[in-house]
This record gives structure tokens, C-alpha cells and sequence, in this order.
């Protein structure tokens, strides 16, 4: 068996079972051997497509995303996703063939090791016929640990047979630290005083599971509960969550935000969005910080005190110490301090959320108001959809308007706020999900960055709703700049056919100008084998909240 071979073949029992990519000669027999061995393998047209794939598909399903890349080319193209997947710590493994040593003057050879890793990327190598069994189950137990990790793979050292065959195993994953019973103390006392106390979960707290004893904790401390923009769901349904926190914060989530004197953040890393760059969180609300790693805690936002632990496990601990000292919020004592009734608070959050505020609608024969189509379209999806969004102003309607009931339904592949990332997690979240209907929610902007996996979801046969919300603009710089007397065409565009293009993808297609017209997604939504692209021309001028607010905080 050849290095290159075997190296698919390990992945395989490894315990692989899908695959994105693009193939070339510098990936092609750990791929095609990989794919021999059982995995399933998705082709994207675009490298960082296959990256985002594979990001979306190890959000979704908890396994290591896995994409393969030519070297070279293959790997610049895959950088931007593997940016997004390196900074948000997304379990995954890019393989990609990597010149040889000897090959000093090829078209493809550059420093690849020192490409990935200035994104962020852990890099591991291929390195003889004799490691290479121990250089893959390093890489990919790396990966399975929480990090973005490229596997290069040297075309001559692939070229090698290999001495001999071996069992593999990943080996269990390292025990996370227990939380240290005096920083668990501090916070019970922190919590005890508190009046008005918040627990704000993020992304650390889904991947953690910890939904459950977050809803615990803060019905025992009598709590309200958020997340960040990436923990979307979390808490769905309970009657004192207040959605997204941040930009995306309604006016009574804020209000409710802004007026804690405990902010609890578990898995979140209270970066400047999350706090509305400070606007959400009270001059003298006390700040507490959960995390898996010491030098998170801070990072991004002074805190009070903080427990480096699993959130689950923290939360647990915490509410035990509540309990032992007599801490009793029984759900009731925050609805009591923020306002005059439990009932009344509650009956409060559910007419605040977005989609029950009133706004003026800006619909004209032509265009339609992004608020009126967003509201819509919730009540026609499925709940149980999944959504993911790419970036950009039109980011703010799905976001704020289309609900979603789990975190693990909602991709939002902002860590590097990358326009043209979104159709290609899409993608990688139907493939993870089959039998639910996913949304992608673009702009025509990155609409047209990722044109070429219009033609991938359809080859798939993939349900996918994609919903473009075309201004014919780069939205954000038209509204940043409108000011300015000149410049602006300079991110205007000509008015474009996105539901035939589609169509000529493989897709079906349909152009929305009024809500009569989304009688044709009821329609794909009986049945929906294949991709729907919706041109949704909607009105340039509305500008979301969540836009004014970044435009404000600088």
C-alpha cells in the first residue's frame, strides 16, 4: 500500500465517513482510498466551499469535518474557509498534497506550513513512510480536540510504500478541567447578592451540551437567560429567554441586558459584538466568565471572577453550591426585579421578541420590505429547518426574524465575517442533516462570490431553501457611505437574475417582488428534492438595527 493510500485507509477506520473536497493529483489516493474504505465524499466547485462544508458539517453533527485539497492553488483557494474554521475552533482536517522537497521549481510549491499557520491553523505533516500511521492519528486527534488542523501531505513521501499496516485508534479525549471549588464559591457569593442576574451562553455552551443545567442554574439563581449570536436556540422555548444578545438584541433584551447587575457568561467570550461593544452590560454589573481555557477568561471583556471548567460541569457545580447555601430564585426572583410580575415578565419577552415590534412597511410594486419577507417565510418554514447565514447587512432579517428551535439547527460562520462563506456551510449542514430543510440566507453579494455551489447543491439533490436578499449592493457600504455625495456605485451592481441562474444550476428558481410570490416556496416545500434558489428583490432603503449599532460603536 502506498503512504498516500494509507492515509485515507486510516482516516477510514479512524472512524471518517464523510468527506468534502475538490481532487486533484496531490490528493487523489488518500481520497479515493478514503472513499473506498466506506466515506461518503461531496465535491464542492471552490476549495473554501469544501472547508466551510466540512466547518458546517462538524458544527451540526459533533464529528470531525474532513475536506481534501490539491496542493498549491488547492490550498490558497481553501485559506478563507479555513480561516473561519481556525478561529472558531471547529474540530476539522484539511488533508492536502504538498510539493516535495526535491521539487524546487514547480508551479505549485510554497510555504504551505507557513501559510496555514499564519491563519490560525494547527499544522502536521506526513513525514515518512514509517510515521506516517502516528502522523495521521496525531492530526486527527488534534483535530477531534477542538482545532482546525491541516494534514500536508508531501508528494514523494505519498509516493512511498508503506513498511507495514498497524491498528489505529483516536484514544479518549483529554478530561477537561474540573471546576476549583473556591472560584465555584466565589461566584454562589456573587450570585447570593445579586438582584437582577443574567446567564449568557455561547458557543462553548453548545458544544458542551449544556443546555439543561444552564436552565437549571438560572431558574435556581432566578435568572433570565441569552446567548450569543452563535448559541442562537439555545434556550428556546423556556418562558424567560431573551434570544440573541448584541447587535441582534431586540429593544427589550437590551433594556433587560443593560439593566443586570450579574452577567454569568458560560462558553460565550463577551466580545465587543455580544456586549454591543459594552453598551449591554451595566457600569456596575458584576461580570462572570466560564470557560474551558485560563486565558480566555478576560480575554475580551474585564471580568469579576471566573471558573475555568467544562460549562456543563460548572453549571452543575454551581447550582449544587446555590442550593447547599439556600439560594433559591425558583425562576420568579429575577421576573420580580426586572419587573412587577412573574407572569407579566414573561407575557413581556415573548410580545418583545423581533418579529412583534411595529415597523412601517417599505414595500414597493417592485421590491419588498425585508422585514415583511423574513416574518413571512417563518410562518411558511417548517420549524424544525436549519439556517445558516453568511455576512453581511442582509444578515440581520434571518438572524432577527426566521426562529430557530436548537443551536444545532443555526450556522453562523462569522468568526472572520467573510462575505461568500454561507451557501457552502449550507451545503455542509444538509449533507449533515438530509431530512430537514435547510436555509441559506445570503446576500447577492456572496451570492455571487459562491455562484459555482448553486451547481453542487443541485448535483446533491440537496433541500435546500436558497434565500437570496437582493439589494443589487454591498449593502453595508451603501448604508456606512450614504453621506457621501459620490462613490457609492462603486458597490452598486446591475440588476441581476439569481432564480435562472439557479435554474441553469439544476436548481429551481423564483423571483420575489410581493409575498404573493412566495406561494411557489409553499409549493417546493411539499416536495423539496432539489434546490430552490429565491431572488428575493427587496427594498434597498430599510436598514437593520442590528447595522446602526456597529455603525455607531465604531
Amino acid at each position: 500500500m502506498l503512504v498516500g493510500e494509507a492515509v485515507g485507509a486510516a482516516l477510514a477506520e479512524l472512524g471518517v465517513e464523510q468527506v468534502f473536497g475538490l481532487v486533484g493529483s496531490g490528493n487523489f489516493h488518500a481520497t479515493a482510498t478514503l472513499v473506498e474504505r466506506g466515506a461518503r465524499f461531496a465535491s464542492s466547485r471552490h476549495e473554501s466551499a469544501a472547508v466551510c462544508m466540512a466547518d458546517a458539517y462538524a458544527r451540526l453533527t459533533g464529528q470531525v469535518g474532513v475536506a481534501s485539497v490539491h496542493q498549491g492553488p488547492g490550498l490558497t483557494n481553501a485559506l478563507t474557509g479555513l480561516t473561519e474554521a481556525a478561529k472558531s475552533r471547529t474540530p476539522l482536517l484539511l488533508l492536502a498534497g504538498d510539493t516535495a522537497p526535491a521539487q524546487v521549481h514547480s508551479n505549485f510549491r510554497i510555504d504551505q506550513g507557513a501559510a496555514c499557520a499564519a491563519v490560525g491553523a494547527v499544522v502536521e505533516r506526513v513525514n515518512t513512510p514509517d510515521s506516517a500511521l502516528a502522523d495521521v492519528e496525531r492530526a486527527y486527534r488534534r483535530a477531534r480536540d477542538g482545532r482546525a488542523v491541516v494534514l500536508l501531505m508531501p508528494l514523494d513521501v505519498q509516493a512511498a510504500e508503506l513498511p507495514a499496516w498497524r491498528p489505529l485508534r483516536a484514544g479518549p479525549l483529554p478530561r477537561p478541567p474540573a471546576p476549583s471549588a473556591a472560584a465555584v464559591a466565589e461566584v454562589a457569593e456573587l450570585v447570593e447578592r445579586a438582584a437582577r442576574p443574567v446567564v449568557l451562553a455561547g458557543r462553548g455552551a453548545v458544544l458542551a451540551g449544556a443546555r439543561e443545567p444552564l436552565i437549571e442554574l438560572a431558574d435556581q439563581a432566578g435568572a433570565l437567560l441569552a446567548t450569543s449570536a452563535v448559541a442562537n436556540g439555545l434556550f428556546d422555548g423556556h418562558p424567560y429567554d431573551l434570544g440573541i444578545s448584541g447587535g441582534f438584541a431586540s429593544p427589550l433584551t437590551a433594556e433587560l441586558l443593560a439593566a443586570a447587575d450579574l452577567v454569568l457568561g458560560f462558553g460565550a467570550s463577551l466580545n465587543h459584538w455580544t456586549t454591543r461593544h459594552g453598551a449591554l452590560i451595566g457600569a456596575d454589573a458584576k461580570v462572570v466568565q466560564v470557560d474551558l481555557e485560563a486565558e480566555a477568561i478576560g480575554a475580551r471583556q474585564p471580568v469579576d471572577a471566573g471558573i475555568v471548567a467544562d460549562v456543563a460541569e460548572a453549571a452543575t457545580a454551581l447550582l449544587g453550591e446555590l442550593r447547599r447555601r439556600g439560594v433559591r430564585g425558583d425562576g420568579a426572583r429575577s421576573a420580580v426585579r426586572f419587573a412587577p410580575e412573574r407572569d407579566e415578565l414573561a407575557a413581556r419577552i415573548a410580545c418583545g421578541r423581533w418579529r412583534h415590534q411595529p415597523f412601517e412597511d417599505a414595500s414597493t410594486p417592485d421590491t419588498i420590505d425585508p422585514r415583511t419577507l423574513t416574518i413571512a417565510l417563518d410562518d411558511l418554514l417548517p420549524p424544525g429547518r436549519a439556517l445558516t447565514v453568511d455576512s453581511g447587512h442582509f444578515a440581520g432579517w434571518p438572524i432577527m426574524y426566521l426562529a430557530v428551535a436548537d443551536p444545532g439547527a443555526f450556522v453562523f460562520n462569522q468568526a472572520f465575517q467573510s462575505v461568500g462563506l454561507g451557501l457552502g456551510a449550507a451545503i455542509g449542514a444538509a449533507v449533515a442533516r438530509p431530512h430537514r430543510v435547510t436555509v441559506a440566507a445570503l446576500g447577492d453579494g456572496g451570492a455571487f462570490m459562491a455562484l459555482g455551489e448553486l451547481e453542487t447543491a443541485a448535483r446533491l439533490r440537496l433541500p435546500l431553501l436558497v434565500l437570496v436578499y437582493n439589494d443589487d449592493a454591498y449593502g453595508a457600504e451603501v448604508h456606512h457611505f450614504e453621506a457621501h455625495s459620490t462613490g457609492l456605485d462603486l458597490v452598486r451592481f446591475p440588476a441581476t437574475d439569481l432564480a435562472a441562474l439557479g435554474r441553469a444550476a439544476g436548481a429551481e428558481g423564483v423571483t420575489v417582488r410581493g409575498l404573493e410570490d412566495l406561494t411557489a416556496v409553499g409549493t417546493w416545500l411539499e416536495r423539496p428534492d432539489r434546490p430552490l434558489v429565491v431572488d428575493a428583490k427587496v427594498t434597498p432603503t430599510v436598514v437593520a438595527d442590528f447595522l446602526r449599532e456597529a455603525f455607531r460603536g465604531g
